[in-house]
C-alpha cells in the first residue's frame, strides 16, 4: 500500500479586480511619503516583477472556513469517497475568519471544525485542526497527514488551504496589489496503485527572518485607527528565498534516489512570478542545467497569491487538464515547494 492524493479541489472567488482597480489608490512608502510617479507607471512595474494582471476577491458573505468548505467537497467529490470516512481534517490559513472592515480574525472555533460542521460530518473520530505555518501551510498539513497515515494513526485525511487576503490588506501600500482570495483541498489515503510520497523536507528559519513578513500598521499615519494589515520585507523575503528554496528542494528531490531529468513538473507558491522563475532557474543550476521551458505551470497572473490556497488550487487545475499546456499522467514525478512567513520553507517529491 502507499499514501497518494486521490482527490482535488478548489475554488476560485467570482469578483474579478484588475490592475486598472488600484489607480485612484494613493501609495505610499513605509515612511508615510508619497511614492513618486503616475499610478499607472507604478501599477505596470508592478505587473512586470509580480506577472499580476488580475486577482480574485470573495463576496462579503463568504468567509475563509466558506471557501475551504466549497473545495473540501469538491475534493471529497473527486476522491469518490464517504465523508464519514475521514479521520482528519487539517485546514492550512492565516488569519483565521475574516469579515470585510473586520480588525479580528475569529478561530473559535477552528476552521477546520468549521469545514467539519458544513459538511455535517458525524463522526466524532474525525478530527479537525487548524495548521498556521505561512503560504507553506498545505504542503505542512499534507506531510502531518501522510505522517499520521504512515504511523496507523489514520487512512485518509483532507487537507485545505484557504485565506481571504484581500480584508487584511492596506490600501497606501502597493503590496496590496499582490493580494488575493482563494482556497484549494485534497484527501490523502492509503490507496494502492494511485500514486505515492517520495520525499519531504522543511525548514523554520526564525532569527533575522522570523518577521519578514508581519502584522503592521497602515503607511498612512494619519490614520486614527487601531488596526493591522499584512506587511513584508520584500527584497529580503526575495533574497532568502532565491537562497534557500532550491537548496530544499535538491535536498528532497536528491533523497529520493530519482533523477532529475524525470522531473515533469514543479509546483510553486504563487508568490512573485520572476521570484518563482528565479527560484526554478538555481534549483536546475545546481545539477548545471537549464530548466525546461514547460516545468512550472503558473496561475499568478489571473488568481494572484492567495497563499496557502496557491498550490493546491494550481495542483487541482493541472490535474483536471484546467491550464493551457500543461498535464500530468500516472506515473509522472512532481516537484512541489513554497516559502512563507515565519520563515518557513518545504518541499515534496510525489509520484502521480
Amino acid at each position: 500500500m502507499s499514501i497518494a492524493i486521490t482527490g482535488t479541489g478548489s475554488f476560485r472567488p467570482s469578483i474579478i479586480i484588475e490592475n486598472s482597480y488600484f489607480e485612484k489608490n494613493t501609495f505610499l512608502n513605509s515612511d508615510g511619503t508619497v511614492i513618486e510617479g503616475p499610478n499607472e507607471v507604478i501599477i505596470e512595474k508592478f505587473k512586470s516583477i509580480t506577472g499580476i494582471e488580475q486577482r480574485r476577491y470573495a463576496k462579503k458573505e463568504l468567509k475563509t472556513s466558506d471557501l475551504g468548505h466549497l473545495a473540501a467537497a469538491k475534493a471529497i467529490e473527486n476522491a469518490g469517497i464517504d465523508k464519514e470516512t475521514l479521520d482528519y481534517i487539517i485546514f492550512a490559513h492565516n488569519f483565521g475568519d475574516l469579515s470585510v472592515g473586520q480588525i479580528q480574525g475569529d478561530t473559535l472555533p477552528s476552521l477546520a471544525t468549521r469545514v467539519k460542521h458544513k459538511l455535517d460530518i458525524k463522526n466524532p473520530k474525525c478530527v479537525a485542526y487548524d495548521m498556521l505555518f505561512g503560504c507553506p501551510g498545505w504542503i505542512e498539513g499534507v506531510i502531518q497527514a501522510n505522517a499520521f497515515i504512515k504511523a496507523g494513526m489514520a487512512k485518509k485525511c483532507l487537507v485545505i488551504g484557504a485565506d481571504t487576503l484581500s480584508r487584511v490588506v492596506d490600501d497606501y501600500d502597493r503590496d496590496t496589489m499582490l493580494y488575493s482570495d482563494g482556497a484549494g483541498a485534497a484527501i490523502i489515503e492509503e490507496t494502492e496503485g494511485k500514486g505515492q510520497f517520495l520525499n519531504f523536507e522543511t525548514a523554520t528559519y526564525a532569527n533575522d527572518e522570523a518577521f519578514y513578513l508581519f502584522f503592521g500598521k497602515s503607511y498612512n499615519k494619519d490614520l486614527k485607527e487601531d488596526r493591522r494589515y499584512i506587511k513584508m520585507y520584500g527584497r529580503k523575503i526575495y533574497e532568502f528565498a532565491i537562497s534557500h528554496v532550491p537548496q530544499a528542494m535538491k535536498e528532497c528531490l536528491d533523497k529520493t534516489g530519482r533523477d532529475i531529468s524525470e522531473v515533469k513538473k514543479i509546483f510553486i507558491h504563487q508568490a512573485n512570478e520572476k521570484m518563482d522563475e528565479a527560484i526554478v532557474k538555481r534549483f536546475y543550476r545546481q545539477y548545471k542545467l537549464k530548466p525546461p521551458t514547460d516545468i512550472m505551470p503558473m496561475t499568478i497572473g489571473r488568481l494572484g497569491n492567495s497563499s496557502v490556497a496557491t498550490i493546491p488550487t494550481l495542483y487541482d487545475k493541472v490535474r483536471k487538464g484546467n491550464i493551457e499546456g500543461h498535464s500530468i499522467k500516472k506515473g509522472d514525478v512532481v516537484l512541489f515547494a513554497s516559502v512563507g512567513a515565519g520563515m518557513n520553507i518545504n518541499a515534496m517529491v510525489y509520484e502521480v
